[in-house]
Formats: structure tokens, sequence, C-alpha cells
């Protein structure tokens, strides 16, 4: 992120693009479970004062390790990396975006030149947060829907698996629904992405400048971790609404303006910052995982694959692994998900006939 010494070997824009959404899935597979958590936190109290608080919606967790026991004791350990694939999906599309285009958004800006003032890093930071939005918020809708989902007593859940989400969205709620809350999630991601970029660059740039760290893993950790702090404190509030809005059914809210007083009229201010705990657990963590990789990416690639062919060789070998952890990760997680999706079609037309 801070400008690289001239005796480096500066990593190209493909490679910035490839790590930053490798190392963004890294991050997620790592601190999934907070993120579950903070999302379970956030909607609750939302349906206060309605007829789901008289079907066991009403307030059950507390706190975030007590929102994670709850959670494993009522549904079950998998029930925290509910949402895993779509969330995948989204860093893949998301990170590499508003991560990996960052530094060539600030020399588009400076107009080729490296040294960037604070004003052109928040205004790439904006830039890249809004464009990867754009790209990835079907996913994002669906990583948030499968996260809130809660499992019923007798068995019955919103969503089948992760297609059948994006099916179930687009035909009940039409198209627009798979990029609801795109404006709040917008306006989310420019606070996280100018808040999270730009604290870790000037935290890095200072630590390197005054020779308090060299540029190493301990400075990436430090950098990661303030930034993370600065992060959650910013942006919880329009966090908090992006996900209540994009959880909603057809509806429920006007606007996201609308879900923001409702939840100011019924909960008070402090609704705002439901979550904060795992919020900053989740964020912290993920950007330590996430900077820290990113960074050991960008250097190790540059270095050992500068040519074409290298770096060919480098994508074959990175996608076969992948792949192979993929499988990995499916037959842990994903059994049963993997059952309901062959076995959808199936169950759809037995209801269709009983009715």
């Amino acid at each position: 992120m801070v400008a690289i010494k001239p005796k480096d070997l500066a990593p190209t824009t493909a490679v910035k693009f490839i790590g930053a959404g490798t190392a963004a899935c890294i991050a997620d597979l790592v601190t999934f479970p907070l993120d579950t958590a903070k999302v379970r936190l956030q909607i609750q109290g939302e349906c206060k004062g309605t007829a789901d608080a008289s079907h066991g919606m009403a307030v059950r967790y507390r706190g975030v390790f007590g929102t994670i026991t709850t959670m494993v004791r009522t549904e079950g350990a998998r029930s925290l990396y509910n949402g895993l694939v779509a969330g995948l999906q989204r860093q893949m599309s998301f990170a590499s975006v508003r991560i990996g285009l960052y530094d060539s958004m600030k020399q588009f800006y400076t107009r080729g030149s490296d040294r960037a003032g604070i004003v052109t890093q928040l205004m790439a930071g904006c830039t890249t947060g809004a464009l990867a939005v754009v790209f990835a918020q079907p996913t994002d809708v669906v990583k948030v829907r499968f996260q809130a989902q809660v499992r019923l007593a007798d068995g019955v859940k919103r969503y089948n698996g992760t297609m059948d989400a994006y099916r179930t969205i687009a035909r009940d709620e039409g198209v627009r629904g798979l990029w609801k809350g795109c404006m709040p999630n917008i306006t989310r991601n420019a606070i996280v992405n100018c808040s999270e970029l730009v604290t870790y660059d000037i935290i890095k740039e200072l630590l390197l400048k005054h020779d308090l760290m060299t540029d190493n893993l301990p400075c990436h950790f430090t950098s990661a971790l303030s930034a993370g702090f600065c992060t959650t404190v910013v942006a919880s509030p329009v966090d908090v609404v992006k996900t209540r809005f994009m959880n909603s059914s057809s509806g429920r809210y006007r606007s996201a303006m609308n879900c923001a007083y409702t939840m100011l009229s019924v909960e008070g201010t402090a609704a705002f910052y439901k979550g904060f705990v795992p919020s900053f657990l989740r964020l912290a963590s993920w950007n330590i995982v996430m900077f820290v990789s990113y960074e050991q990416i960008k250097r190790t690639v540059s270095h050992k694959y500068s040519t074409i062919g290298a770096c060919g060789e480098f994508l074959i070998n990175f996608f076969w692994s992948y792949s192979r952890i993929s499988m990995f990760l499916g037959h842990i997680f994903w059994v049963t998900s993997v059952k309901n999706w062959v076995e959808f079609p199936v169950s759809s037309s037995h209801q269709s006939s009983q009715s």
C-alpha cells in the first residue's frame, strides 16, 4: 500500500488484484464465525413489537461468545459458517476490486505519481469501495441472508443452498432484490475503504518513516490492528443499517433512511452500535490476516514470478491448490448443502403437486 522502495520489484496490478481476493478469502475462512455472530447481534431486536417476536424471535443473544455458544447449542457448529460459499464469492469479486485496485486508483488521480496526499487516498478509497459494491452486491445480500437465517423447530430454512438463494431472491423480489441495500452498502464501503486502507497506509508509512519498525510482519500486524479499530468506530452505524435493510422482507422498510429512523425511534441510538464487540474482533482479526497475507503474496509473487511464464505457472499452481482446498472445505461444511441443492427440484415439484 505504501510506495515500495526502488530496489524492490513492484507488484503488477494483476498480482495485486488476485492477491487481494486470495488474501480476503483466507481472512474470511478464519473469521467467518465472528462475522456471523455480528450479523445475529445486529438484527436482534428488529422483530420487537411484531408478530415475529411471538414465534421464538425475541432477544436471545448476549455478547459475541454467548452468541456463538447459543448458535452451536441450538443450531449446530455448522451454523457459524452459514453463507460461507457466498462469502468467498463476495471476497473474490469484492476485495479484488476495493483493495487490489486501490494503488492503481491512487496513481490515476495523481496522474502516475507515487506520492499521494490524504485527499487522493480518500478519493481512491471511495472510488474502489463503490465500484466493488456494484460488482459484488448480490453475493453480499445472499451472505447476510444466510447468516441471519435461523433453523426453525420443524427444520424449515429460508433457503436450501447458495444457488437456491440467488434463484429465490430473483424470483420473489425481482433482480433488483439481489441489489437490495446497494446505496447503504456503497456508503458503508466508501467509509470502510477510506478508514481501513487510508489508516493502514498512514500508520504503516509513519512506522517506516520514523524507523520504529521495518517493512515486515510486526509492522503489518500493528497497522492492520489500528486500521480495524478505526474502521469499526466509524462504520458500525452504517453497517448495522445495511445489515438490517438487506435482511428485511419485502416492504418492511421503505428505504435505508426509513430503516435507520425506525431503529432510532424503536430501539434508540445504542442500536446503531449493536454487535460492536464482534464487529471489532472480526474486523481487526480479518484485517490482520488479510493484510499480512496480502503483503506476503505481493512480495512472494513479485520476486519469484517476474516473467510471464512464471506467472502462468503460479496461476496454475494456485488454482490447483485452491480447488483442492475447496473440495476439502466442501467435504467438511457443505455435504448437507450439496444434498439440498440436488434434492431441491424434486422437493419443489413435490410441494407444487401437493398444493
